[in-house]
């Protein structure tokens, strides 16, 4: 055991030696900051902010940054450090990699033209962790993002390098007993919601079987989902208004794998624009899931999925 305790700690010495030494150096962002790129963001993500595109939305800080599929302009910005505490971690058996959780710091907002240039260090490197994914280490690099040599944001970006867990043959088993059986599948309960103080009141209101919209009191704008501030003007005073029902579906996906207790696959998840004007995520029901289309008409119902969880969904209908 003592022999094995320092390895462990012989290895672990060797992956913190990589902190603070760089991950990415001399990047420079393929495009200047541009406002095409600013109202497609907007749109994509439904943001009627008047300030843009005169400013780039903060959230848009590593969208600067990325090289795309052809990648930087010279080959790639990352550093020999970073490709070689990757290559130690695959040699100890962390041959899979999952994006765990990124953090931003914004100093200053970027406007058309700004051009970015970024470098990027080895932040920390944690202590060997066990999840359900396996065990491994979380690797946390941080990118500091500057226009014209200010320093205008930051980006910490969190990975999980690990080693699969091993399936115990009855898991296996269990689990194959679970797809191949829709009566198990249906009995096993939903994910709970995540129910806080910013959007406790939309979950009261389900529980009466009303659909409540945030309504800045200042400026009038309908926001969904619930935020604790107004996204146009900044106010943190709302009230709410109850959504008619009616609705379009805007986008959607079917969903067909993985398949996770409690979905029976194929079904249809839709983004519906009601007829208020704001978009949310929803299950649609009523119509077979290859029968959904975009702009197809639906109507809020209550769908109750278990005894202790009813959910707002939408009803379509065929033409």
């Amino acid at each position: 055991m003592a022999d094995g305790g320092s390895a462990a700690d012989d290895f672990y010495g060797r992956l913190r030696a990589y902190e603070g030494r760089a991950a990415a150096a001399g990047g420079e962002g393929k495009d200047p900051v541009n406002e095409p790129m600013i109202r497609h963001w907007c749109e994509a993500m439904g943001d009627t902010n008047p300030d843009y595109p005169a400013i780039a939305p903060p959230t848009m800080l590593q969208v600067w940054t990325m090289g795309g599929l052809s990648g930087h302009a010279g080959g790639s910005a990352r550093s020999e450090a970073y490709d070689e505490l990757l290559a130690l971690l695959d040699g100890a058996g962390c041959t899979s990699v999952v994006a765990t959780d990124c953090e931003q710091e914004y100093l200053r907002p970027l406007r058309p033209g700004d051009r970015v240039t970024f470098d990027a260090v080895i932040e920390s490197v944690s202590p060997r962790k066990t999840t359900k994914l396996g065990s491994g280490h979380f690797v946390t690099t941080r990118m500091d993002i500057r226009a014209g040599g200010e320093l205008v944001g930051r980006h910490r970006f969190r990975i999980l390098k690990y080693a699969p867990a091993r399936r115990a043959p009855e898991a296996k088993k269990r689990t194959a007993e679970v797809r191949e059986r829709t009566a198990e599948v249906k009995e096993a309960r939903r994910p709970r919601p995540v129910i806080n103080r910013d959007n406790a009141g939309f979950w009261a209101g389900v529980a009466e079987h009303r659909l409540l919209i945030q309504r800045c009191t200042d400026c009038g704008t309908l926001r969904f989902p619930w935020l604790p501030g107004c996204g146009a003007c900044g106010c943190q005073e709302w009230e709410t208004v109850e959504a008619s029902g009616a609705g379009t579906v805007f986008s959607y996906v079917v969903m067909h794998h993985p398949p996770f207790p409690a979905f029976d696959p194929p079904y249809a998840v839709g983004l519906i624009e009601l007829a208020e004007g704001v978009r949310m995520i929803s299950n649609i029901t009523g119509v077979p899931y290859d029968k959904v289309r975009v702009g197809m008409p639906v109507e809020l119902e209550f769908l109750r999925v278990d005894a202790d969880l009813e959910l707002p969904v939408f009803r379509g209908a065929v033409a």
